[in-house]
Order: C-alpha cells, then sequence, then structure tokens
C-alpha cells in the first residue's frame, strides 16, 4: 500500500483540477447574483437584496463545494495540514480579529430589523465557500506539483482575483481594484491562520465573521470608529506579507509525491 498523501484521495490532485473549480465558484456566484437582478452597488440596501444578492449564491456555492470535496476525496487535505506552522505569527489573524470587532463595535445595531439580520447571517457561509474555493480544494490542488511559497502566492492572488467581478457587477474599477488588494492581504491573513493552527476551519470561521462584520458596520449610521477597523485591518494585512516566509519555511504538505 503506498504510502503518499494521494493514495486515500479519490482523485489524484492536479493544478487544473484546483483552478476549475475556483473558476466554476467565481463564475457561479457571478451568475447567481446577476440572475437576482441587484446590482452589487445595492447590496445590503435592505434585507431581501442582501439574501437575493448575496446570500443565495453562497448558498448554492456551499453545497456545490461540499459534493465536490466528497467526489474528490480531498476533505481532508482540503481542511488540515499535516503538520502547523510556528505557532507565534498567529498574531497577524489576531490583529485581524481586532479589526473585526472594532466594527461590530461601530455597527448601528437599531438600523437592524430582523429581516436584515436573517439575510446578514447568511454571510457567514463566505467563510466556507470562499476558503474552501481557494485555501481548501485549490490549495490541495497547487500542492500537487508547486511549492508552499508559490501555494500561498497563488491562492492569494486567484483569491484576490475573484472580487475582480465586483466591477463587471456595477462597482466601480477603481474601488473594486482597490477591494482586490485588500483581498490579497487578507488572503495572506488567512493562509497564515491555517498554516499556525494547521486547520482550515479557523480561517473559515474568521473570514465568515470578517464579512459580516464589514456588512454589519456598513448598514445605518456607523460609529466614530469605523474608520479605525479598516485600518487596523490594514495593519494586519501588511503584518501578514512581513511574516508569510515563517510559515512557509519548512512545510511539507505536497500532496503528490
Amino acid at each position: 500500500m503506498s504510502d503518499s498523501p494521494a493514495a486515500s484521495l479519490r482523485v489524484r490532485p492536479r493544478i487544473w483540477i484546483g483552478l476549475a473549480v475556483w473558476l466554476a465558484y467565481a463564475l457561479l456566484v457571478f451568475a447567481v447574483q446577476q440572475l437576482s437582478g441587484v446590482p452589487y452597488t445595492e447590496f445590503g440596501r435592505d434585507g431581501g437584496t442582501l439574501f437575493l444578492g448575496a446570500g443565495l449564491s453562497l448558498i448554492i456555492g456551499a453545497i456545490l463545494l461540499a459534493i465536490t470535496a466528497s467526489l474528490l476525496g480531498w476533505w481532508r487535505p482540503a481542511l488540515f495540514d499535516r503538520k502547523h506552522s510556528a505557532r507565534w505569527p498567529i498574531f497577524v489573524p489576531a490583529i485581524m480579529v481586532v479589526a473585526l470587532l472594532l466594527n461590530l463595535a461601530s455597527t448601528d445595531w437599531g438600523s437592524y430589523d430582523v429581516g436584515f439580520f436573517a439575510a446578514s447571517i447568511v454571510l457567514l457561509l463566505v467563510g466556507f465557500t470562499e476558503e474552501m474555493a481557494t485555501r481548501g480544494l485549490l490549495l490541495v490542488a497547487l500542492r500537487s506539483r508547486l511549492g508552499e511559497g508559490w501555494v500561498w502566492f497563488l491562492s492569494s492572488a486567484l483569491f484576490a482575483l475573484m472580487h475582480l467581478t465586483n466591477a463587471l457587477a456595477g462597482q466601480d474599477m477603481a474601488l473594486t481594484l482597490t477591494q482586490v488588494g485588500m483581498a490579497f492581504l487578507g488572503g495572506t491573513v488567512f493562509y497564515i491562520l491555517r498554516r499556525t493552527t494547521g486547520s482550515l476551519i479557523w480561517a473559515m470561521v474568521l473570514h465568515g465573521l470578517w464579512d459580516f462584520s464589514t456588512f454589519a458596520v456598513g448598514h445605518g449610521t456607523p460609529g466614530p470608529l469605523a474608520a479605525l477597523g479598516s485600518t487596523v485591518n490594514l495593519i494586519a494585512g501588511i503584518a501578514g506579507l512581513a511574516v508569510v516566509a515563517f510559515v512557509i519555511r519548512g512545510a511539507d504538505e505536497r500532496t503528490v509525491r
């Protein structure tokens, strides 16, 4: 019996499979959002636009990604590393947690109604869908051939590029490009959290809560600390770039040898 990490997988990991999953997920989300008839700039105006514009695509995406992971047999390598990296860089995602708490503290909770709150809870699914698509299944595929440095860079870059579809959905291009840059930094933070804990699950949780907090703080009249949350999040991303090499160093997570 082979002791290769790929021996227990139904489908042998290949880079093209990961890229296909990434592209299919991005196109699915864009298509569902377009069919909803809600422009990107209107997401979150009320509970209905938030659910149709964002929530519905996340529900469909989560179901299809779960089916895909099962068919491929990639659940374990998608969710868990064989060994975690050095623990100390976990301070980077901890900075993002501070930014998240600042967002929640600045949220105008009085502006919420039951419908908007219910729709916003669905946003937590973004942690599962986007992490599974990029730092889960895509990462497994990239590890079949590439060194860990490329795995970090490409998984973070492709995660960032998914956000370009927001411009096609009606968002200003300059704002979209800023969002792409911030997504690359955020992807680096989530990658660090995966490596320091040895599990994608914590990155899923943080990602879901972060997106929830950004929609929450943008609803109603934000408090005076709202801008500080964005600044602290930027600091987390820059710190992530400074230390990501330490979680890459010595990694031995190749799925095919």
